[in-house]
């Protein structure tokens, strides 16, 4: 069986939000597109992080960029972990 060729590169982003600041967060990542990289998925959780982004990208610099000029830069986001997605096996 072949493998499969991923076209574009799957990131996680755990973001951290200030006080107050999460609606205005939210809406702002909603938002956010960069060098053929997107969002495309948002979620509230619990625990340490208030948000998880599901980004896509054509390489892992323009997904470094989008996190960093995009998301780092939005007004009440304190902090970032971005986890990029391999293939195992």
């Amino acid at each position: 069986m072949p493998a499969t060729k991923r076209t574009k590169m799957r990131a996680y982003v755990l973001i951290e939000t200030s006080a107050g600041k999460a609606k205005n967060v939210k809406a702002r990542l909603g938002r956010l597109k960069s060098a053929g990289s997107s969002v495309l998925a948002i979620d509230a959780v619990t625990g340490p992080y208030d948000f998880i982004a599901i980004i896509e990208g054509p390489t892992i610099d323009a997904i470094g960029r989008l996190v960093t000029d995009g998301i780092g830069s939005i007004d009440g986001v304190t902090r970032t972990t971005t986890c990029v997605a391999v293939a195992i096996g």
